[in-house]
């Protein structure tokens, strides 16, 4: 059976679409790329971090959810990068969002790069800190509507806590 002229080109873009989107993510233009102020090997991260903070924090992975030890925490105090201890969020923006990750509806916007991941196939916005360029965790729109309508899912294995009483 042939294929009608004008099935075509829908077809070849439904087949050939996800193709693009990858070669899209790894071309990245030099002159945007970011500057991190911590830079360190591989080997020096990995004898810095623990195994689940590595995994995390440098290689972008993403610990099981409902594992964190922050995801059902909620003392006063700020977040901050477990590499750098770059501060990253408040408490006061922590909400449970039954995502089983720790969930924030904005975050300290100057310490935090946003930057685009295409690792599932579409477009999500992944977060960074943007003094050593750890991977935290990615930013979704079905946060609270009351609030800024933002849900920062984050790792626990990417943050570290300071209580408000030791601050």
């Amino acid at each position: 059976m042939k294929t009608p002229t004008n099935m075509k080109k829908p077809l070849f873009f439904l087949l050939f679409f996800p193709l693009l989107l990858s070669c899209q993510s790894s071309k990245k233009d030099p002159s945007k790329q970011v500057k991190y102020l911590y830079k360190k090997t591989e080997s020096e991260w990995k004898a810095e971090l623990s195994k689940m903070a590595f995994y995390v924090l440098r290689q972008g992975g993403t610990e099981r959810a409902f594992s964190g030890q922050y995801d059902k925490f909620y003392e006063k105090g700020v977040y901050q990068c477990a590499a750098c201890a770059t501060t990253l969020y408040q408490s006061q923006y922590k909400y449970e969002s039954g995502s089983g990750w720790p969930s924030f509806d904005r975050g300290k916007d100057e310490n935090i790069e946003y930057d685009v991941d295409y690792k599932l196939g579409y477009a999500r916005t992944e977060l960074k800190c943007n003094r050593c360029g750890g991977h935290l965790g990615h930013m979704f729109n079905d946060g609270p509507r009351n609030t800024t309508g933002k849900r920062h899912c984050i790792n626990s294995a990417a943050l570290s806590f300071i209580s408000e009483t030791n601050e």
